[in-house]
């Protein structure tokens, strides 16, 4: 019978009914949706450098509401304590002196990530995910290295470390190229200035909101990589002389600010319960540089050492539901381990190639007995050291004969000019019990000599893996980074 005969109210039920259906539908497709994946990754900011992991001379509202609302880290790690190492072993779930990446690449660098290697985003890319960034790639700056080719629908940002600059007041004139801004592989902006730089956290900001808006009813990945609060500090002008802990604090405010907007972006579009938000940093802080620079609370050292106030670093992760509410975790997990851990959420099939991280899931969400799946970790630095290794379950850290930079006690510099680092080494090595003593005060190698010869076993098994150059050994699973050809360097 067409329906124009039946009689009006009953043609309404039957509507009414229509449109719940659907609604029911609706929202049985975005249960059943994969979840949302945004990584917030500051750079150079320190273990003491948010309100919950207590900050002074500011505040920082949306990261503790992160807190709150999720779950705190605080045995969450870098695999080594530099800009693009660190970047790499993030995005490929692998060590970074596995795929070749080492150190801070610069402007005259002629290599980057390999096109073999799989990043987060093309992991995330084989899911049907919408794959974006805004802020400091760092994993090479020629074509064939930028973020395009790696994954990522779109990109904004600064190929590399923001110092890397004419205006670098420490640098010889000449010794770095203008920087540009560029965007899906193309420089729109070939100099970018104080002025600019100062626009950079509200620029990034706003296309991650953006990006947020454009994509909402698909699943997305989001990676913004701020390049504060990594020397030289700026900020914009609605935060400038806002805190009470000077222009690093200011910055900080900004990023928090930053936070919070995309917070309410998830929320203004429904997208809050079904969204995986991981706020870290890429290594502890540039101490040397003093009132720029941040803290590593009570930890040892910091950026460019493998002590904990180089690799540990501030983790917040918020996914409702799934991850319990205002929850600390001292589970040691290092950033290698979330491409394993989203592959597992989302049914993405792992890399061919060995990967080093393992999935922590049950760690990430608080399950009940759930241990951290790894014999434990190796930090290395500079050209494939072997400086430390570290048991699975976090609580020992033997830290390996090596040199390493630290002030002795002196205070770091002044408004942007780095104090000098002294050189310091250590003989043999030393164990610290990091239960018990997280600043690394006290050598309990004597005294536990079963933990020494455990984890020498097993930085024996690291240097045949991936090698150390203090030891003079070669790894086997060292893989090359990507060079360019002969002809266009």
């Amino acid at each position: 019978m067409p329906l124009r005969t039946f009689p009006a109210r009953l043609v309404g039920l039957l509507l009414r009914a229509a449109a719940l259906g659907v609604a029911a539908l609706s929202f049985a497709r975005a249960a059943d949706r994969l979840p949302n994946v945004v990584i917030i990754f500051t750079d150079d900011q320190g273990y003491g450098d948010v309100g919950v992991f207590g900050a002074k001379g500011y505040t920082t509202p949306n990261l503790d509401r992160l807190a709150r609302e999720g779950a705190k880290f605080t045995n969450f790690h870098v695999a080594q304590a530099v800009c693009s190492a660190s970047r790499a072993a993030l995005l490929t779930g692998c060590y970074s002196n596995r795929v070749g990446i080492h150190g801070a690449l610069g402007p005259n660098s002629t290599h980057g990530i390999n096109a073999s290697e799989t990043t987060l985003a093309e992991l995330l890319k084989s899911r049907g995910y919408a794959t974006g960034m805004a802020g400091k790639w760092h994993l090479g700056h020629r074509a064939q290295f930028l973020p395009p080719q790696h994954g990522f629908d779109e990109s904004i940002g600064l190929p590399y470390s923001n110092d890397m600059w004419p205006f670098h007041p420490e640098a010889k004139p000449g010794t770095y190229p203008k920087l540009p801004l560029i965007e899906n592989g193309r420089v729109i902006d070939d100099e970018i200035t104080p002025t600019k730089m100062d626009q950079l956290t509200t620029r990034y900001t706003e296309r991650a909101v953006s990006f947020i808006e454009r994509h909402r009813d698909q699943p997305f990945f989001f990676y913004l990589a701020h390049a504060m609060p990594h020397v030289p500090l700026a900020v914009s002008d609605k935060f400038r002389g806002k805190s009470a802990a000077g222009l690093y604090g200011d910055v900080i405010m900004e990023i928090d600010w930053s936070v919070g907007e995309v917070l309410r972006s998830l929320e203004k579009n429904g997208l809050t319960q079904n969204t995986l938000v991981i706020f870290t940093s890429d290594n502890g802080p540039w101490l040397s540089y003093g009132n720029h620079a941040g803290s590593a609370g009570p930890l040892r050292e910091g950026k460019g050492t493998s002590w904990e106030g180089g690799t540990r670093v501030p983790a917040l992760m918020r996914w409702p539901g799934h991850i319990p509410a205002g929850v600390t975790s001292n589970d040691y997990v290092m950033t290698i381990d979330l491409l394993p851990t989203l592959a597992g959420l989302t049914g993405a099939a792992l890399p061919t190639h060995p990967i080093d991280g393992l999935d922590v899931w049950p760690l990430l969400s608080r399950q009940p007995g759930a241990k951290n799946p790894h014999e434990g970790y190796g930090i290395w630095y500079a050209q494939n050291e072997l400086q430390a290794v570290v048991s699975g379950d976090g609580r020992w850290k033997l830290i390996l004969a090596h040199r390493y930079r630290t002030l002795a006690g002196r205070p770091g510099g002044r408004d942007g000019t780095p104090a000098k680092y002294a050189d310091a080494a250590l003989a043999t090595p030393e164990l610290f019990d990091l239960a018990a003593d997280l600043g690394e005060t006290t050598n309990v190698a004597t005294a536990h000599p079963d933990v020494v010869e455990r984890l020498l076993a097993f930085a024996e098994k690291c240097r045949a893996d991936l090698g150390d150059s203090l030891t003079k050994r070669k790894g086997s699973g060292n893989r090359e980074p990507g060079r360019i050809a002969a002809d266009t360097k």
